[in-house]
């Protein structure tokens, strides 16, 4: 049995949720559209995030982890700053992800 993959069966419930969201009646359209305004969120959640550590420490994640190294940022090891290099840094890549995929949705 073969599938034609660019077949996407969509819920009733599913469907309408969409239809509401988005204003339109067509489920690949209302999709698509959802889909990119979930992006567009998360990225600017992403963004927001790097953008508190940005200001918290005065400066980017790549010239925080240079500053971590060579002493400029004290007690380097501490659990706080080490949650925040590990949580600046899953924003760096969610933000870097995100905007690939944007690209992708043109």
């Amino acid at each position: 049995m073969m599938f034609d993959t660019e077949t996407v069966v969509l819920p009733k419930s599913v469907h309408n949720v969409l239809s509401r969201l988005t204003g339109q009646s067509r489920s690949d359209i209302a999709l698509s559209l959802a889909i990119k305004d979930l992006v567009r969120l998360r990225l600017s959640e992403a963004q927001a995030r790097i953008a508190e550590f940005e200001k918290k420490y005065n400066m980017t994640f790549s010239e925080f982890e240079e500053a971590c190294e060579n002493g400029k940022i004290q007690d380097p090891y501490s659990y706080e700053v080490e949650k925040d290099d590990w949580e600046w840094e899953a924003a760096v890549t969610d933000m870097e992800s995100l905007e690939e995929i944007s690209r992708w949705l043109i």
